[in-house]
C-alpha cells in the first residue's frame, strides 16, 4: 500500500489530509490549508455583486481567467500566474510535494475558533493548487465544501496498518506495549495499568477485555459519523441528484435548488457507482499486470544487451589485433562506435524502464486507493468522489495504450567486421551488416526535374539506374547545415521522394543520396545544391533612420499545418492537419511543421470550441519541447495563456526574428507591449490543449498593418 501514500497527502502541506474538503474540481484540501491559501478579491468580483447585476447564477463563481496575467521570468519561457488585475502580483510558492500554491494576500486574523468556524474574509477566493482553477467563496465560506469522509476513513486505515505495536494509553512516561483493550472504555492497557486503573471488580467486572489487535478491528468497524448536507447542516443525505451528481437531503428536494431535478435512491446509486468503479479497475488491473511483465522483459533486455556487447567487443578486438599497426588507429574508432551503440541501447531501455516504473507506481497507488474507497460503507461520501475516480481510472488505463508497452530498442547488434580487405584498403575499413555476400546496390540518381524548394522546405526525388540489377532495400538522404558544414541524415527509408521541412530561409543546402541493402551501402550520388526562399529575410539598406518601409513588400508568407509526427499521441487532427483538439484532462503540445530561424512571420489561431474550463496556450517552441506539460512551463517554449480567450476568439502570433521579439494579438488587438525579447534560434509554431478545446490554424497571412507601417530599417 506504499504506492497509495501520495494519494493521501495534501498538495499544500505535504502531510496526510486533516479534515479534507472536496473542491468543485474534485480535488481535496485540508480545511486548514484551504484557509491558508485564501486570497481576497476586489469588491466587483464578489458573488453578491455578481448576483445583484444578474451575471452570476451558480453557488460558486469561477474567476474570469482573463483577469489573470502571464509574465515571464527573465524571458526564460516559463509561464506562471500572477495576482489579480486590481491587486499586486504575488509570486507563487511551492508546497513540500512540488505543487505551486498561491500564498494569501495578507495573514489571516488571529482567532480561537476552529478552521471551519473561523470567519472567512469577505470576497475570498481559493485556487486549487493542482489544476489552478479559481473560484470565489459564497457566504458559507469553507463550510460550503463537503467533507471527504471516505478519504478520512482510508487515511485512518492506512495509518493503523503502518503503525507498530499498540501502546498503552495510560502510561505516563514511556508507554508500554498494550496487552488488552476494554471495548466499553475504548482504552488500551498494559498489565500494570490494567491492574491499577481497571480492576476486575465492581462495575468494571462486566467490561469485556479483548486483545489489542481485535480492539483495533472493532475500532475500525465502528460506525463513522454520517455526512450531512452542506446547505442544511442538520439534515442527513437521503437521495442522489442525477443532474448535479451529488447527494442531497429531503429539504433540498422540497425547497432547495434540486426541487425540479431527477433524483434516485442513495443506496441504489451507491451500488451502481461501486460497480462502475470495480469494472473500471478490472481493465486497469490488466494493464498493471502487463506493465509488470513488460518490466521483466526490459530488465532481461538489459542483460542481453550487456552480454551481446561484451561478445561483440571481444570479437572486434581479436580481429583488430590480427592486423598490422596501421589498423590500430582504425580500431579505436570502431570501438568508439560500438560503445556508442551500446550506450544508446542501454540509455533507451533504461529510460523506458524508469518511465514505466514511475507510471506503474502511480497506477498501483491509484488502484490501491480505489480499492480502499470501495470498502467504504458511506454511500454519500463515496458518491462525492466516485465520478472523479472513475474518470481517473479510465484516463490512466488509456495512458497505458498506444505503444507504451512496446520496447523501443532491440537487443541485437546487427554489425560485423569484415577483415578480408587488403592492407592498402585498411583506411576504408568500416562496419558492414553480416547477412550475405551479394554486391551493394548501384549509386542512385537524383531526378533534377522533380527536385524543388518552397518557403523553407525542400523536396528531392531519386531513382535507381536503369540497368541496375542489384535491388536496394532503402535509401539514406543527407543534407548539410546550410553553411557548408557536415552532412547529417534527414531520411532513411524505402521511398524515392522526400520533403524536408524546417530549413533556414535564404540559405544554400547541399544534398546527396545513397542506397543500401543487406551487404552494405552504395557510393554517394552527385551533390545537389538547393536554395531556400529569400522572402522571409531582409538586410538593412543604406537609408535614413527615419525612413519607413512596408514590411509586406519584403516578406514572403509561409504556409504550413500542424505536425502529427512530433505531436503528443492524445492530440486529434482534422481538416488536413489544420484543426486540432485534445480530450485529455492534462496539457498536450502540438507543433507546426515549419520552423523559423530568420525573418518576420505571422499566423493566427481561432478557438472553435471552448468549454469545460480548458487552459489552452499559444506561442512558439523549440523542437525538443516537452509534449505533456502546458506550453511555457519549461525553458523550450514561449507562450500566452488565457487573457480574454473565449469561443470564436482569434489569437495572432507575430515572430520577428530580425528584432528577436515575440508579440501576441487577441481579436486584432495587441496584448500589451512586446511579450518576449532576445528570441534567437529555430522556433516552431506551438499550441498546448486540454479538456476538449479545439483550435484551427490560419497561415499565409501578412503581418498586421500597424506593425508594418511603423517598422523602420536601421
Amino acid at each position: 500500500m506504499e504506492e497509495m501514500e501520495e494519494e493521501l497527502k495534501c498538495p499544500v502541506c505535504g502531510s496526510f489530509y486533516r479534515e479534507p474538503i472536496i473542491l468543485p474540481c474534485s480535488h481535496n484540501l485540508c480545511q486548514a490549508c484551504a484557509r491558508n491559501i485564501l486570497v481576497q478579491t476586489p469588491e466587483s468580483e464578489s458573488p453578491q455583486s455578481r448576483r445583484a447585476s444578474g451575471s452570476g447564477v451558480s453557488d460558486y463563481d469561477y474567476l474570469d481567467l482573463d483577469k489573470m496575467s502571464l509574465y515571464s521570468e527573465a524571458d526564460s519561457g516559463y509561464g506562471s500566474y500572477g495576482g489579480f488585475a486590481s491587486a499586486p502580483t504575488t509570486p507563487c510558492q511551492k508546497s513540500p510535494n512540488g505543487v505551486r500554491v498561491f500564498p494569501p494576500a495578507m495573514p489571516p486574523p488571529a482567532t480561537h475558533l476552529s478552521p471551519a468556524l473561523a470567519p472567512v474574509p469577505r470576497n475570498s477566493c481559493i485556487t486549487c493548487p493542482q489544476c489552478h482553477r479559481s473560484l470565489i467563496l459564497d457566504d458559507r465560506g469553507l463550510r460550503g465544501f463537503p467533507k471527504n469522509r471516505v478519504l478520512e476513513g482510508v487515511i485512518d486505515r492506512y495509518q493503523q496498518s503502518k503503525a507498530a505495536a499498540l501502546k498503552c494509553q495510560l502510561c505516563e512516561k514511556a508507554p508500554k506495549e498494550a496487552t488488552v483493550m476494554c471495548e466499553q472504555c475504548d482504552v488500551f492497557y498494559c498489565d500494570p495499568c490494567r491492574l491499577r486503573c481497571h480492576p476486575p471488580r465492581g462495575p468494571l467486572a462486566k467490561h469485556r477485555l479483548v486483545p489489542p489487535a481485535q480492539g483495533r478491528v472493532s475500532r475500525r468497524l465502528s460506525p463513522r459519523k454520517v455526512s450531512t448536507c452542506t446547505d442544511h447542516e442538520l439534515e442527513n443525505h437521503s437521495m442522489y441528484c442525477v443532474q448535479c451528481k451529488m447527494p442531497v437531503c429531503y429539504q433540498c428536494l422540497e425547497e432547495g435548488k434540486h426541487s425540479s431535478h431527477e433524483v434516485k435512491a442513495l443506496g441504489a446509486m451507491w451500488k451502481l457507482h461501486k460497480s462502475q468503479l470495480s469494472q473500471a479497475l478490472n481493465g486497469l488491473s490488466d494493464r498493471a499486470k502487463e506493465a509488470k511483465e513488460f518490466l521483466v522483459q526490459l530488465r532481461t533486455m538489459v542483460q542481453q544487451i550487456q552480454e551481446n556487447s561484451v561478445e561483440f567487443e571481444a570479437c572486434l578486438v581479436a580481429q583488430c589485433d590480427a592486423l598490422i599497426d596501421a589498423l590500430n588507429r582504425r580500431k579505436a574508432q570502431l570501438l568508439a562506435r560500438v560503445n556508442k551503440e551500446h550506450e544508446h541501447k542501454l540509455k533507451v531501455v533504461r529510460d523506458q524502464i524508469s518511465h514505466c516504473t514511475v507510471k506503474l507506481r502511480q497506477t498501483t497507488g491509484l488502484m490501491e486507493y480505489c480499492l480502499e474507497v470501495i470498502k467504504e460503507n458511506d454511500p454519500s461520501g463515496f458518491l462525492q468522489i466516485s465520478d472523479a475516480l472513475i474518470r481517473r481510472v479510465h484516463l490512466t488505463e488509456d495512458q497505458w495504450g498506444k505503444g507504451t508497452l512496446t520496447p523501443r530498442m532491440t537487443t541485437d547488434f546487427d554489425l560485423s567486421l569484415d577483415n578480408s580487405p587488403l592492407l592498402q584498403s585498411i583506411h576504408q575499413l568500416d562496419f558492414v551488416q553480416m547477412k550475405a555476400s551479394s554486391p551493394v546496390p548501384a549509386t542512385p540518381i537524383l531526378q533534377l526535374e522533380e527536385c524543388c524548394t518552397h518557403n523553407n522546405s525542400a523536396t528531392l526525388s531519386w531513382k535507381q539506374p536503369p540497368l541496375s540489377t542489384v535491388p536496394a532495400e532503402g535509401y539514406i538522404l543527407e543534407l548539410d547545415d546550410g553553411n557548408g558544414g557536415q552532412f547529417r541524415e534527414v531520411y532513411v527509408g524505402k521511398e524515392t521522394m522526400c520533403t524536408v521541412d524546417g530549413l533556414h530561409f535564404n540559405s544554400t543546402y547541399n544534398a546527396r543520396i545513397k542506397a543500401f541493402n543487406k551487404t552494405g551501402v552504395s557510393q554517394y550520388s552527385k551533390t545537389l545544391v538547393l536554395q531556400t526562399s529569400e522572402g522571409c529575410n531582409f538586410e538593412p539598406q543604406s537609408a535614413p533612420y527615419t525612413q519607413l518601409v512596408d514590411i509586406k513588400k519584403l516578406l514572403a508568407v509561409a504556409w504550413f499545418a500542424f505536425d502529427p509526427g512530433s505531436a503528443h499521441s492524445d492530440i486529434i487532427f482534422s481538416n488536413d492537419n489544420l484543426t486540432v483538439t485534445c480530450s485529455s484532462y492534462d496539457d498536450r503540445v502540438v507543433l507546426g511543421k515549419t520552423g523559423f530561424s530568420k525573418g518576420v512571420h505571422y499566423w493566427e489561431l481561432t478557438v472553435d470550441r471552448y468549454d469545460n474550463h480548458p487552459d489552452p496556450a499559444f506561442g512558439v517552441a523549440r523542437i525538443d519541447v516537452m509534449k505533456d506539460v502546458m506550453l511555457g512551463k519549461d525553458d523550450k517554449a514561449w507562450a500566452i495563456t488565457e487573457g480574454g480567450i473565449t469561443k470564436g476568439a482569434t489569437i495572432g502570433v507575430l515572430l520577428d526574428l530580425n528584432r528577436k521579439t515575440l508579440t501576441f494579438f487577441i481579436n486584432d488587438e495587441q496584448q500589451g507591449p512586446i511579450a518576449f525579447e532576445n528570441v534567437e534560434g529555430m522556433f516552431f509554431p506551438a499550441v498546448s490543449l486540454n479538456r476538449n478545446v479545439q483550435v484551427t490554424l490560419h497561415t499565409g497571412l501578412p503581418v498586421p498593418d500597424f506593425y508594418s507601417s511603423r517598422a523602420s530599417i536601421a
